[in-house]
């Protein structure tokens, strides 16, 4: 199949749009992870990243009965940050840095691979004890070039270090880079946007100009943005430069997301890279197990055959 549209066209999972700021709006496909079934939008074959971000998950919403959870085993990344954001339940981030940190509402766990990590995704033992639901966003960041091969980190940031306000019955919250006049404190390599915008009640919304690429994903209700109904699950990507204002009735929660277009990123199961031989080092790595273990983890899951 091509990686690219012919203008106009239809194709499964994504419709382009013309004359009306937006580019295209992807559907969200069904993919199994760890045995729950999450809405996957990025990668999409017309639309590989949106500004930096090349990897865009939605995560339930989840319920788990008593003695249930997610538990994604350790799994390694090159090259690239992973972001995790969560509105219910949490998320116990452990890896070969050592690091164990539990990711709760409101909260963003960032981790940047650089030249090499791995780590586990797990239900924490006294909400898998209780049940729960589960609710998240898990995006990846491609790193420059430049910042590719850098030394593996780690960073938290609590709900209450996120800037957030109201505009005209909208709850905006910036969780990287800046917008709607607030700067978030979260670490960036590149010009990057991501925020989420709730509407409290009926509401608009202008999308923030001066950003190069940008798009809105649909995490609850519906939403028109330029007179185009975007439904749940299914993210629109706006043409650059042309204003867009979202329309959308109370309960409509959204995902922001955007920056600049640093080059074609490689991507292979949790691999991405601008070198393609880097990718090919890695698999061999991982095959090899020459990554750093992560403190307290057994598991080994082998390279997939895709």
């Amino acid at each position: 199949m091509s990686d690219l549209l012919e203008p106009g066209r239809v194709s499964e999972g994504g419709e382009k749009k013309e004359n009306n700021g937006l580019e295209l709006v992807i559907e969200a496909r069904n993919r199994d992870l760890a045995g729950i079934t999450i809405r996957r939008v990025l990668p999409f074959y017309a639309r590989r990243m949106v500004g930096p971000w090349i990897f865009f998950d939605h995560i339930g919403p989840v319920e788990f009965a008593p003695g249930q959870g997610m538990d994604v085993p350790p799994h390694p990344h090159i090259n690239l940050a992973t972001v995790t954001y969560v509105f219910e339940g949490k998320i116990m981030h452990r890896d070969s840095m050592g690091v164990v940190q539990t990711v709760e509402p409101g909260a963003i766990n960032l981790m940047v691979a650089g030249k090499g990590v791995a780590h586990s995704e797990r239900t924490p033992p006294e909400l898998r004890a209780s049940g729960f639901r589960q609710h998240a966003l898990q995006l990846w960041l491609a790193l420059p070039v430049e910042s590719e091969e850098i030394d593996p980190a780690f960073y938290h940031y609590d709900a209450d270090e996120l800037p957030g306000k109201q505009l005209d019955g909208v709850a905006v919250r910036v969780l990287m880079g800046e917008c709607f006049g607030l700067v978030s404190p979260v670490k960036t390599y590149s010009q990057t946007l991501y925020a989420e915008a709730n509407f409290v009640e009926d509401g608009k919304l202008t999308l923030p100009a001066g950003v190069p690429e940008r798009a809105v994903y649909i995490v609850a209700g519906a939403a028109k943005l330029n007179g185009v109904e975007v439904p749940e699950s299914r993210m629109a990507v706006c043409q650059e430069g042309h204003e867009i204002t979202i329309e959308a009735g109370a309960g409509t929660r959204i995902a922001i997301i955007g920056g600049e277009n640093i080059g074609p990123r490689h991507i292979w199961w949790n691999f991405i890279s601008s070198r393609p031989e880097r990718i090919e080092q890695a698999k061999q790595d991982w095959k090899e197990q020459r990554f750093e273990k992560i403190p307290g983890e057994t598991e080994f899951v082998p390279l997939p055959r895709i």
